[in-house]
């Protein structure tokens, strides 16, 4: 399995995740809620995007750049991600939280497409089957994944 294909796998729990908390969020009745949705897809994100990181990034940027391009961006929407969810436990306001949170699942999701869009596609053509391939192999032990096939 190639790493982009387990990252789409993790993208669709996601997407189930950002569709229920589109519907939820706005009807949320206490601050605390919110900053506890926020907190359980904070974690969620995190290390998907660690995953991300360290994995294919790295491996991407002597093709592509780490300072300006799609690498470049994708770790400032990163950035722009979590550094928004890591807001929400000192907010105050109700209406804040629910506006900070739905905020970043409309970033996340704008990234998410670039990622499947762009950066999987270019991934392929610059490192290979066969590195993409290698790299999944990794993301599954890391994960704790038994990979059959």
């Amino acid at each position: 399995m190639k790493i982009t294909d387990a990252f789409l796998g993790e993208h669709g729990v996601f997407y189930a995740q950002f569709n229920h908390l589109e519907q939820a969020v706005p009807k949320t009745e206490t601050l605390r809620q919110v900053q506890d949705q926020g907190a359980l897809l904070a974690a969620a994100l995190e290390t998907h995007a660690c995953m991300e990181d360290k994995l294919l990034f790295v491996h991407l940027e002597p093709h592509l750049g780490a300072q300006v391009g799609p690498v470049a961006m994708m770790r400032l929407e990163h950035n722009d991600i979590e550094r928004s969810l890591a807001q929400l436990p000192e907010l105050k306001d109700l209406a804040e939280a629910q506006r900070l949170l739905l905020y970043a699942v409309g970033v996340a999701r704008e990234h998410f497409a670039k990622e499947e869009q762009i950066l999987y596609p270019l991934s392929e053509q610059v490192l290979g089957a066969g590195v993409l391939t290698r790299l999944g192999a990794q993301w599954a032990q890391k994960r704790g994944v038994v990979v059959r096939g």
